[in-house]
């Protein structure tokens, strides 16, 4: 009996170091196993949050063309009311799903973003639609919807940690006769 003695310390040892290398094993795959599904949502809501944007930014453009069409903006290829309106019912009927979407995965910041941008859009459609000429009252709702959108793009990168982005503000050239 005294030789097992002598060797319990040494089997306590044996048992207390697989039971500590069993630990670190399960700890190290539950981390890698959270930062793999927050990889995978971040994925997600980008994924989410870009086909937003890109069914939002369809109904502005179209929204550009008309009002080029009204002499309101500068677009180089203007499009007739009733040329756009069956455009503009696909685009609203895309943005309608990618904005369930959002609701469902995208941050409460992300969210109140895009409300704010799709609610000037949907000023901007309204405008269009009423055939208003007045190229300034235009160009308040392009800026209202530049920044809105820039807000959106903004809250989508915080929310994802991503650096910050270009603003996406560039000059147009226009001509003078």
């Amino acid at each position: 009996m005294s030789a097992f003695l002598q060797q319990l310390p040494a089997l306590i040892g044996v048992v207390i170091g697989a039971l500590g290398s069993y630990l670190a094993v399960v700890r190290g795959d539950r981390a890698r196993f959270r930062r793999e599904q927050a990889a995978r949502w971040d994925e997600r809501r980008l994924t989410v949050y870009s086909e937003y944007a890109r069914a939002l930014k369809r109904s502005v453009n179209l929204t550009y063309r008309v009002a080029s069409h009204l002499g309101n903006d500068p677009h180089p290829h203007p499009m007739s009311p009733a040329e756009a309106e069956p455009l503009l019912a696909e685009a609203t009927d895309a943005r309608d799903p990618a904005g369930e979407a959002l609701i469902m995965l995208g941050s409460p910041a992300v969210v109140e973003r895009a409300r704010e941008w799709v609610t000037t859009v949907m000023e901007m459609e309204r405008f269009m639609r009423s055939g208003t000429v007045d190229p300034d009252a235009w160009q308040h709702l392009l800026e209202r919807q530049r920044a809105g959108r820039e807000g959106y793009y903004g809250a989508v990168r915080k929310d994802l940690a991503l650096p910050p982005g270009h603003p996406a503000r560039w000059p147009t050239r226009t001509t003078t006769a």
